[in-house]
């Protein structure tokens, strides 16, 4: 890493009314900013992309599944609570955040879903409070729990947000946060790019709602990346370096398929499934093992997402895109717009 680089490098001004609050009528009907290799900007719609790829690009997809890992509930005392789940440790246990006027200390019972059974809070792990529950938290979480859209969302979740906050190709549950260059894809456009020969292959990686939290240092280099669980299978590693050999591109769809890729590209000797955390922190001056472009949403101010695709593209032309995105009133963040950006390197 760059240790020059500092946070006040990656902010831009967003009119707060260019946040999407809700998803386009379907899900390719977004709007498409095109970054060539030469650094020109396009404005397209998200339909065009087929046009914009080879017959001998692999896409890249996070087949994560979104988890209703949000609860509202009480203390047994009486104060109020909100439980996010973070992750899913075992069958009846999970680390969560929890939202309360004082922290619940261990061995303290909390009284969920209006009464719907309670968890008892075990431990804790730095921010986040280890918690049993008395079933298995995914059927728990599915019968109780809501759907836990971003901080920057302003409505509770309902059925529309079940539904358009999960790319129809999601499989593994255990995110808490949407892969949100994902949501764009149709089985149409799906089926469409499979047709022109367009390869497809799947990583996982659990989106944690670290994904959310501002980075709190100055000095990018101080920057404590938070941990998500990754895994890649021998097929995905087997296609991509089909496809290098051919000459072929890695298009990444997300920052979270290019988390997962880049973490796994220094093991892609090993046999088997190539799995565990990954704290990988891509800025400018990352060298990508992998990754030749990306499919990407624009990204909060000064989050480690903004960096991920400087890296990819550099600081100039992301900057550049960013302002014309805004001026052109793009949509922003979860339920906006897309980005296909093309690495310099190409």
């Amino acid at each position: 890493m760059n240790p020059d680089l500092e946070l006040s490098q990656f902010n831009y001004e967003l009119p707060q009314e260019l946040i999407a609050q809700s998803p386009a009528a379907r899900r390719v009907d977004s709007r498409l900013l095109h970054l060539d290799p030469q650094g020109a900007l396009h404005d397209r719609q998200f339909v065009d992309l087929p046009s914009l790829l080879k017959p001998t690009d692999l896409l890249v997809f996070n087949n994560t599944r979104v988890i209703k890992a949000r609860l509202l509930g009480q203390k047994e005392s009486g104060g109020k609570v909100e439980v996010l789940v973070e992750r899913i440790t075992a069958a009846t246990t999970a680390l969560a955040h929890i939202k309360a006027s004082k922290s619940p200390k261990p061995g303290s019972r909390l009284i969920l879903a209006d009464g719907a059974f309670a968890a008892t809070v075990a431990g804790r792990q730095g921010e986040l409070f280890e918690i049993e529950f008395p079933e298995r938290v995914l059927d728990l979480l599915d019968r109780h729990g809501a759907t836990p859209l971003p901080p920057y969302i302003e409505h509770a979740a309902g059925q529309e947000d079940d539904e358009r906050y999960q790319t129809v190709y999601a499989r593994e549950p255990g995110a808490v946060a949407a892969p949100t260059a994902g949501l764009h894809f149709d089985q149409d456009m799906l089926a469409r790019l499979a047709q022109l020969g367009i390869a497809q292959a799947f990583v996982t990686l659990h989106v944690g709602a670290g994904t959310f939290q501002p980075v709190r240092t100055q000095k990018l280099s101080e920057h404590i990346m938070h941990a998500e669980r990754y895994s890649v299978q021998p097929e995905t590693i087997a296609r991509i370096k089909a496809t290098k050999a051919a000459g072929g591109r890695i298009v990444a769809v997300g920052t979270t398929s290019v988390r997962a890729l880049e973490s796994a590209a220094p093991h892609a000797g090993a046999s088997g499934v190539i799995e565990g955390d990954t704290r990988l922190f891509i800025t400018p001056g990352y060298k990508f093992a992998w990754v030749d472009a990306l499919i990407t949403n624009f990204h909060l101010p000064q989050s480690t997402l903004l960096m991920l695709v400087s890296a990819l593209a550099g600081m100039e032309p992301i900057q550049r895109a960013y302002a014309h995105a805004v001026q052109s009133r793009y949509r922003f963040f979860s339920y906006g717009d897309a980005m296909f950006i093309e690495s310099a390197k190409q």
